[in-house]
């Protein structure tokens, strides 16, 4: 497959050839979930109630995706830097110690919420009749742990070589399969819940194939075994990948705490029709906030390795181009949502009580949408750069200092009820989405005008 050159040419001719078979790639591996949500919504009879307790088993696939991340998020910036500095020895090293990193971590988690589902799912706010859906769902899902981390935690080091039409194809095939099981296992066998999650364990099964073949077979820099010493020996360098990948891991983990306050207050206050409501709002958001998260994912590869490469004005192009196009896809989104809310919300739910609540809550809950793409544009840059601190802050400041108070203040405090906890993410996106960009803006552009004199 053809390779990326993320040295020469066009910056943003780079960006967008890494991110749309990214955006692609990403949008056929949201449908692993889904399609699970979609096609569980119109079990007859049962579909409102089986959606809201998927919803509840959010947190827990959250959290999986938050430690993958931490290692394919945090190690594949390292690698592209190393790659720009022409240093393959130790960019190999880095990739084969996430893949371990991968394997081990997937393993300790399925164990653990295979053992302790039940207590962990009334913990975030599922009812008896909701367990009854939950628990089967996310024990079948967790028997696929290993590949879902493998097949997602492996691919960004698959773009950052720059073969992003393998990383794309990986995805492709697995969601592909995944649309054609879910139909049969959930109508045709009659499985509901269980085979959608069957059907999910499959397809994250054929994708991680698709990325070890690619990765041992196919690619410049490729997957070998490392033995235990090496791991010991390399000490050092998985601190920089965790330390790195701490930024993405508490986004996505903080995204799960955020979805069990969030469960927990909205059962207290609306009972779990408005389980259902967020889980098609949160549906909504991950459908439409996928193309910000491919430009920025596509981004970062191209500004660390010229980073690496010392090429500071490659580095400010890219950053320039990643802000411009996820904003202008933002205010697209902003005015679709606003015009027509009733289209998103009926992929989910045909349910006319659910479409006559959810749509004051899709405005409410996109109203500051654009201010994302500032969260996005100065957090990817600093994870580019290896500005671990401040990628960490920045995604705890969002999430834990903002949205996590704001869920209980809103509702309770001021006696907003199920609206305060829909308002608490755009205010979040206001202040943490502005406070972000324009610390990286502060900080990243006087470095790079210094590395610009220091070559002069």
């Amino acid at each position: 497959m053809r390779q990326v050159d993320f040295s020469e040419g066009s910056i943003t001719k780079s960006i967008f050839q890494t991110a749309m078979p990214m955006l692609a790639a990403q949008m056929l591996n949201l449908l692993y979930n889904i399609v699970d949500r979609v096609y569980v919504g119109r079990i007859p009879e049962a579909g409102t109630a089986a959606l809201g307790a998927i919803g509840l088993c959010f947190p827990i696939i959250v959290m999986i995706a938050a430690f993958t991340g931490l290692y394919g998020n945090g190690g594949s910036p390292l690698f592209a830097i190393a790659r720009g500095k022409n240093e393959d020895k130790a960019a190999e090293v880095i990739m084969n110690l996430a893949f371990v990193l991968e394997v081990g971590t997937a393993l300790i988690l399925m164990i653990i919420v295979w053992v302790f589902a039940r207590p962990i799912l009334y913990l975030f706010g599922a009812s008896d009749a909701a367990m009854s859906y939950a628990l089967p769902y996310i024990r079948i899902y967790m028997l696929g742990t290993v590949f879902s981390m493998i097949a997602t935690g492996m691919n960004p080091y698959i773009n950052a070589q720059g073969f992003p039409l393998a990383g794309m194809a990986s995805v492709t095939v697995g969601a592909l399969a995944n649309i054609i099981l879910d139909p049969v296992f959930i109508f045709r066998f009659g499985w509901g819940v269980r085979g959608a999650a069957a059907a999910t364990v499959i397809s994250q099964c054929i994708s991680a194939v698709f990325v070890l073949f690619f990765l041992t077979k196919r690619s410049r820099i490729r997957i070998r075994r490392m033995g235990f010493g090496e791991v010991r020996a390399n000490k050092k360098k998985i601190f920089d990948i965790t330390a790195l990948g701490t930024a993405s891991f508490v986004m996505q983990f903080t995204n799960s705490l955020v979805q069990i306050c969030c469960n927990n207050v909205l059962g207290r206050c609306g009972g779990d029709v408005y389980i259902s409501i967020m889980t098609i709002v949160s549906s909504v958001r991950q459908m439409l906030e996928l193309p910000i998260h491919a430009i920025s994912e596509g981004s970062s590869p191209v500004i660390s390795f010229n980073y690496g490469a010392k090429k500071p004005d490659r580095v400010k192009k890219g950053i320039l181009v990643m802000t411009l196009a996820g904003f202008i896809y933002a205010l697209f989104i902003w005015l679709l949502i606003i015009l027509k809310p009733a289209f998103f919300i009926r992929i989910f739910s045909s349910d006319r009580t659910i479409l006559k609540q959810a749509i004051p809550t899709l405005h409410l809950y996109f109203f500051a949408f654009i201010f994302m793409t500032l969260q996005y544009a100065g957090q990817t840059t600093f994870k580019a750069l290896n500005k671990r601190g401040k990628a960490v802050f920045f995604s705890i400041f969002r999430k834990v200092i903002i949205v996590v108070p704001l869920t209980f203040i809103l509702p309770y405090l001021l006696g907003l009820g199920t609206d305060g906890v829909f308002m608490a993410e755009p205010v979040s996106n206001v202040i943490g989405g502005t406070a972000c960009f324009i610390t990286m803006i502060l900080t990243v552009m006087p470095e790079l005008r210094r590395m610009r004199e220091t070559m002069i």
